[in-house]
């Protein structure tokens, strides 16, 4: 299922490949915005409503790193596509920790950049009409929003001390982090093959999306912290398993 018409934000400050870009994109239905320097992306992001961000990573003013932390201050779940030049493991997991939810190295074939791109458009267009929740322990997961809200505060006794999680607190998720936590979520108390997890989610299973799976893993971990019974485990070479002790 294509997603015609989607609203693209472009920022790429190689006019020769953005106009090739551009104009693939415009032949195959999407609106798309066009922007060479970061500044003007912001500016322009902050102007109307977009389906998905396609940045380049190095360009003027501010890089693609910078403008991917500031459009998540504002748009958790916006799907954000980076296109570099770089390929070490370092540079895509500082991308992975700016928001980015994935990677096309140039040079690229732009059927395969129009194929991924609606990967993510095709998920977040099915994700508005699902009715998802899940309750683990006392926090509410939900899926259709992104959101996850801490419903009740459980007591954590160590030592006959406690600790109050606040009540009521709420957490917008990335898209990425969504999807993940969706398909845990799904096979609750079962392992999650590593590989099966990245091809759900990011159509691959190469070795540095596996890295980025692992800080994806850290993040979900972080927001569940807020109740003690509700983990995820490690399954060392396998995969990862949700579990909510109800003790």
């Amino acid at each position: 299922m294509k997603a015609e018409k989607a609203n693209i934000l472009l920022v790429e400050d190689d006019r020769s490949l953005a106009s090739v870009i551009r104009d693939y994109l415009d032949i195959s239905g999407y609106q798309v915005t066009l922007c060479e320097d970061g500044e003007s992306a912001l500016t322009a992001f902050k102007k109307q409503k977009y389906d998905l961000c396609i940045l380049d990573v190095m360009m003027p003013k501010k890089d693609g790193y910078a403008v991917a932390e500031e459009i998540r201050r504002t748009e958790e779940a916006m799907p954000i596509l980076f296109l570099t030049s770089k390929s070490g493991k370092e540079d895509r997991i500082k991308g992975f920790k700016s928001g980015g939810d994935d990677f096309i190295t140039k040079p690229f074939n732009i059927e395969e950049l129009v194929l991924r791109m609606e990967v993510f458009l095709k998920r977040s267009k099915a994700s508005h009409s699902k009715q998802k929740s899940f309750r683990l322990g006392a926090i509410l997961f939900d899926y259709t929003n992104y959101e996850l809200s801490v419903e009740k505060i459980p007591v954590i006794k160590h030592n006959s001390r406690s600790a109050a999680a606040p009540a009521n607190e709420k957490r917008k998720l990335t898209e990425k982090e969504a999807e993940i936590l969706y398909a845990l979520c799904c096979n609750l108390h079962n392992v999650v093959k590593r590989d099966d997890l990245l091809m759900k989610v990011w159509g691959s299973n190469d070795y540095f999306l596996g890295r980025s799976l692992d800080v994806f893993i850290s993040k979900l971990r972080k927001y569940l912290s807020a109740d003690p019974t509700v983990e995820i485990e490690n399954h060392h070479g396998v995969g990862f398993k949700l579990t909510v002790n109800k003790e």
